[in-house]
């Protein structure tokens, strides 16, 4: 088992996209990259804290591979963008991954690189579109439990319609082979 933690947009979106994959058998929602000790939801959202919204998932790599698994992760958002996923505006919605040992750090950048072959560069830009930094894993905050599997517990939320699925659908319809029946 691999566990990889994972910043791009709302954890919501994350969350409900990896549990849709085959091999994927735990995601905790929770916060990163930042100064304050055990953060609310609430701090998080304030941009106060440095901490991004992210998600720790847990897989069998003999069920699902870690390229599934990030290239998933680069689908599943826009790392073009700075500091927000649509409307989500803030630092706490960065495209940020978060290595443990120095293995997932190369791992890591080999993904972010190959990302670039899934992302066209903004009109006029030619390099550097990618802005997913690559951060050293120091301390994972789980969130609240009613941010835990958010989706399957809220489906009819004006946000899960409206931002969660189409992510949610998109990583399923790319990564067809190891979605979930």
């Amino acid at each position: 088992m691999q566990t990889y933690v994972l910043a791009g947009g709302c954890f919501w979106c994350l969350d409900a996209a990896y549990r849709a994959l085959n091999g994927v058998t735990e995601v905790v929602s929770g916060y990163v990259g930042g100064a304050t000790e055990h953060p609310t939801y609430e701090q998080v959202c304030s941009g106060s804290t440095g901490h991004a919204e992210a998600v720790a998932v847990t897989f069998d790599e003999n069920v699902i591979p870690t390229e599934v698994i990030l290239d998933a992760y680069f689908t599943m958002h826009d790392p073009r963008q700075l500091n927000h996923q649509g409307a989500d505006t803030g630092t706490q919605y960065r495209s940020a991954m978060f290595f443990a040992d120095d293995d997932q750090r190369r791992t890591f950048e080999t993904s972010r690189e190959r990302a670039t072959d899934l992302w066209d560069a903004p009109l006029g830009e030619t390099e550097g579109t990618i802005v997913t930094t690559i951060d050293p894993l120091e301390r994972f905050w789980p969130a609240e439990e009613v941010h835990q599997d958010f989706f399957a517990k809220n489906p009819g939320q004006g946000y899960c319609l409206a931002v969660a699925v189409p992510k949610v659908n998109k990583v399923r319809a790319r990564f067809a082979e190891y979605a979930r029946a």
